[in-house]
């Protein structure tokens, strides 16, 4: 049987192609607009605005960067060997901080047993607050442990503890200035408000050196307590409150005459580890109270500034408080607590602590600061 095709017509065949096209996928100019794709995850936010504590790590030999309203360390800067002593600059943009070589020692330890000091790591370090990285490591002398900054922002007062002497920085040139003889293990350096005098705790020594910051000569030996550590001046620089750690005591200093005019004593109070050990000292900023920190005995001072008298303590701070610093409303203190490798936050007017933040590592000093972006 024969097959036969039959042809369709021209229009019919046109339509079948049509429909056959119809089925097929649209060009890619010719579809809707492409779905979105899936949505990326949001990176984490960052920490809200606020205040920022900066704690000094001895053992460490980090700057650990501390939110105390979310209580909560937030980073570790890496700055060297034993920071301890810290300043802000002027502008608030840098963190200024004393580095050691010289091992950890302490009272009564037996020197020549110690490694031996690495010079190359003394120095005063510079954290950017904005990068929170460390720029640079100004020339401090030998074995830096605290410092002062003088009003004009312009210099650094430095004790170095294992040459007995206080080294002038000049921060232009990174370079020291000058350099004065004080005492044995020369401890806190505390200028004058006027910027004048310059005065040194030498713990060996049991006596503050006043020195004319102009001559870099000494114009007054003071003798205080046992072990001088902080030293606090009243805002009209006429009073200079130190704290005595060997003695129990706060030494009140006549800033003009450079004497002892009277001495308050802490008392002990029952159940603490130690007598009052006075180490750290910082001002309410109305001038009206000092807070002294009281190290072993883990607990802070506080002295009526007018009457030059001891209040009260407030109990169970810390382990080893040492640095202290006060708020700018006056609320709050803030302790380094070396023992126990924590901060405290401290409700003035209740008392008591109100958060305590683990840092880790040896804290020696801390500072409160807003946060640079």
């Amino acid at each position: 049987m024969t097959l036969r095709i039959r042809a369709l017509p021209i229009p019919l065949l046109l339509a079948g192609m049509v429909f056959v096209g119809c089925n097929r996928p649209a060009p890619e100019a010719d579809r809707g607009p492409a779905p979105a794709p899936p949505s990326a995850p949001k990176p984490p936010a960052a920490p809200a605005p606020g205040l920022r504590l900066y704690v000094s790590d001895e053992t460490g030999g980090n700057v650990v960067v501390v939110d105390p309203e979310a209580g909560q360390p937030l980073e570790k800067i890496t700055v060297g060997k034993r920071p301890r002593g810290m300043h802000l600059s002027h502008d608030g943009k840098q963190l200024l901080v004393a580095l050691s070589g010289s091992p950890i020692g302490g009272p009564g330890v037996d020197e020549s047993k110690l490694p031996p000091p690495d010079r190359s790591a003394d120095g005063i370090g510079v954290v950017d607050l904005a990068s929170r990285k460390l720029v640079q490591t100004h020339h401090s002398g030998q074995d830096p442990e605290s410092f002062d900054m003088s009003p004009d922002g312009t210099k650094a007062y430095i004790s170095n503890e294992d040459a007995a002497e206080m080294s002038v920085l000049d921060l232009a040139s990174s370079t020291i200035s000058g350099k004065v003889k004080v005492g044995e293990e020369p401890e806190a350096v505390t200028l004058r408000p006027d910027g004048r005098v310059a005065y040194v705790g030498c713990e060996a020594e049991n006596e503050v050196v006043a020195v004319d910051t102009a001559s870099l000569k000494v114009v007054g030996r003071i003798k205080t307590g046992a072990r001088p550590r902080g030293i606090a001046f009243t805002k009209d620089g006429l009073t200079a409150f130190v704290a005595n750690e060997n003695d129990a005591s706060v030494s009140v200093v006549d800033a003009a005459r450079h004497r002892v005019i009277s001495t308050i004593k802490i008392p002990p109070t029952k159940g603490t580890p130690t007598v009052p050990r006075p180490m750290g000292v910082v001002l309410s900023p109305d001038g009206h109270q000092l807070y002294v920190s009281l190290g072993r005995a883990k607990s802070v001072g506080v002295i009526d500034v007018a009457k030059r008298a001891f209040v009260r303590s407030i109990e169970d701070v810390g382990t080893r408080p040492w640095g202290i610093d006060i708020s700018a409303d006056g609320k709050k203190l803030f302790t380094a607590n070396g023992g126990s490798g924590d901060v405290s936050i401290v409700d003035i007017e209740k008392g008591a602590v109100e958060k305590r933040i683990t840092t880790g590592g040896s804290p020696w000093g801390v500072v409160m600061a807003a946060p640079q972006r």
